[in-house]
């Protein structure tokens, strides 16, 4: 939901006054009630929407729902009334009129009968050539149709694909343990692969929208700081992007500085970009059911859709009990089939991702554009469960198609059982990026606004390692980007994988360093060497520089990485820093404390709103405004105030 923030902007370290409005429950309208089956027992998962407004919801375990409307999309007039739909696999689909009025809860129940469904296969028709073993596919005039078959749900299907609610949630993070404090006199370099990856930041949203903390292994503070655009200079010369390096002060430790190091990559015109074979890859399994999930899916393939061309080929490969391929390579100017086949899509049995992504793999390679973009884009929440699911199976398959050049673009849905450590795994392994799409405006931002940057790639396996200055840099620490460390080593070995870079996307890296002379109030780890000496007074080189910035990539079509290096150089204590440079401070603090960092010092949310709503900027798409709104938001639920869950409306 959008805020209006109104903000006078007033110097960094002074007051700043912030006047803003937020949705309450005065502008909005709600439905509420509770679905049951005849028996008078609750029915879970059930999707209830009105979709001439574009939002939906799901019932909890006790049956019970809350449909929540923004006033700005109801309709100019007395007349309210409008249609609320409630579904489910395995019952038969019921509907009812309500009348909606700003501020009011309108009731609403519902009785589902149950009704034989089918959940079990997706049935195709006439193969179009030998494909994957174990895999089913079809073409029909070019668009295949496919069927769900095999089993009767009813109290069966809810069994198989329990929906979420509060106290059922199998969503999976990979741990993170935060990079130390290391003294620059043993450990001088410090090395990492570069990830455009924004998930986390959406995927945070989402929970601070359900009115809860997110968990701190959900907050990767890399994707916080990358999600948002910064003023870097488009870059000139051979390289395809610019690198920007910034010093200044350190908001939660007094004594500290921070290093920005900003990468740039080119805009490139949709026009002039190669021409493109994309394969949709669509989860339509049982858990993918949820409002949030396929139609939303369906929502952001549709915004996709409308930037083809018609050099661009598309195709659509369907998996649930097993795979299936819907529409095979169809032009983008032939945009009425490629929608009136993802139209067709319905969720219902279980999942077996691997065998969809071996057939999207497959029929990739038949269509393969040489010299332009081939990708598979798959949309799912990760809850592969049946068949061949094996993570480190998956992987290899990725990889080995990576090397022949189709890469790998993940798009994460829903909630309750998000896979998101498979699905960053996954996308890291395809040279491709991982997005989470909590709402029709992310997916426009991801899928029109960032077009370029999701679908292709102007370098690839990007390594930073920044050297910094013994005579001026005692300790530092990167933040963020745990999972992306790599060997000093690795840097100049080109057979490393790293990560890889959208055209017009850009990436930001933090460090937090000590300045010699500092008192040393943090643990700093040094190496114990037993036959080498560390000078304890290393000699000054280097004059005016605190670092040194090298950076390794390589051209998409290329096996051969090219150096990139500059220096980094310290303006001094009085210089505050620009405004991209607080506000990345701002969104950083705010990770340390929704993780609860050891390492975030005296760093405090009403800090974070200070400095944040005293670097805006232009700030044209509001994505600032919206942290401001969101960090305002977790104050109020850190404090155990009640907060009006809003993760049901469909969009900001």
């Amino acid at each position: 939901m959008k805020r209006i923030l109104v903000c006078t902007l007033l110097a960094l370290g002074t007051a700043a006054f912030a006047r803003t409005t937020t949705t309450t429950t005065q502008e909005l309208a709600a439905v509420a009630g509770r679905v049951t089956d005849p028996s008078g027992a609750p029915v879970a998962g059930v999707m209830v929407r009105i979709i001439a407004l574009q939002v939906g919801t799901t019932t909890r375990a006790d049956g019970r729902y809350r449909l929540l409307v923004p006033a700005r999309r109801l309709r100019r007039g007395a007349e309210q009334r409008y249609e609320v739909m409630a579904s489910k696999a395995g019952y038969d689909r019921r509907t009812a009129r309500v009348s909606l009025a700003v501020g009011a809860t309108a009731a609403q129940d519902f009785v589902l009968t149950p009704a034989p469904v089918a959940v079990e296969n997706i049935v195709v028709t006439a193969p179009p050539s030998p494909v994957a073993e174990g895999v089913t596919s079809a073409r029909a005039a070019n668009v295949g149709t496919y069927e769900v078959s095999g089993v009767a749900a009813g109290a069966a299907q809810q069994q198989q694909q329990p929906a979420y609610s509060g106290s059922f949630n199998t969503e999976n993070y990979a741990a993170i343990d935060e990079s130390p404090f290391l003294a620059v006199r043993g450990n001088p370099l410090s090395t990492f692969s570069i990830d455009v990856d924004r998930a986390s930041y959406s995927n945070v949203r989402r929970f601070l929208r359900m009115g809860q903390a997110p968990p701190k292994d959900a907050v990767r503070i890399e994707e916080l700081l990358n999600y948002f655009p910064y003023t870097y200079p488009e870059p000139r010369g051979e390289h395809p992007f610019s690198v920007v390096a910034e010093v200044g002060p350190c908001p939660w430790n007094a004594g500290h500085r921070l290093v920005h190091v900003g990468l740039q990559g080119r805009h490139v015109d949709t026009r002039e970009l190669p021409a493109s074979n994309l394969v949709f890859l669509i989860d339509v399994s049982g858990s993918m059911m949820s409002p949030n999930k396929l139609p939303l899916v369906k929502d952001a393939l549709r915004m996709l859709v409308e930037q083809l061309r018609p050099q661009d080929r598309v195709s659509l490969v369907v998996y649930a009990g097993n795979a299936g391929l819907v529409l095979d390579a169809t032009p983008g100017d032939r945009k009425a089939e490629i929608l009136a086949a993802i139209d067709r899509l319905e969720a219902g049995g279980s999942t077996a991702g691997g065998a969809g992504i071996r057939l999207a793999y497959e029929v990739a390679r038949r269509n393969f554009a040489r010299g332009g973009n081939n990708r598979v884009v798959l949309a799912t929440d990760g809850d592969f469960n049946v068949g061949a699911s094996s993570d480190a199976e998956m992987f290899r398959l990725i990889e080995e198609k990576r090397r022949e050049g189709t890469f790998l673009t993940v798009l994460g849905f829903g909630m309750g059982n998000l896979k998101d450590s498979r699905l960053e795994g996954l996308a890291d392994r395809g040279n491709g990026n991982y997005a989470y799409i909590d709402d029709r405006a992310e997916a426009r931002k991801t899928l029109v606004s960032e077009f370029g940057g999701t679908l292709f790639t102007i370098a690839k396996d990007v390594k930073l390692q920044v050297e910094f200055n013994p005579a001026r840099v005692a300790a530092y620490r990167l933040i963020g980007y745990e999972n992306r460390a790599l060997r000093n080593e690795e840097f100049d070995d080109d057979r490393r994988d790293a990560g890889d870079m959208g055209a017009g996307h850009s990436v930001t890296a933090l460090y937090e360093i000590v300045p010699v002379g500092a008192r040393m109030d943090v643990d700093a780890q040094t190496p114990t060497l037993r036959y080498q000496r560390i000078d304890p007074a290393p000699r000054r080189s280097g004059a005016g520089e605190l670092a040194f910035v090298k950076l390794r990539y390589k051209l998409p079509s290329s096996e051969t990485s090219r150096l990139f290096s500059q220096a980094v150089l310290d303006p001094g204590n009085g210089v505050r820093g620009s405004e991209g440079f607080r506000f990345s401070a701002a969104v950083a603090g705010f990770g340390m404390l929704l993780r609860d960092s050891r390492y975030k010092g005296s760093a405090t949310v009403d800090g974070v709103l200070e400095l944040a709503r005293g670097s805006l900027g232009e700030d044209r798409e509001g994505y600032r405004r919206d942290f401001v709104t969101l960090v305002e938001r977790y104050r109020r639920i850190a404090r155990h105030e009640p907060v009006e869950p809003l993760g049901e409306v469909a969009d900001r």
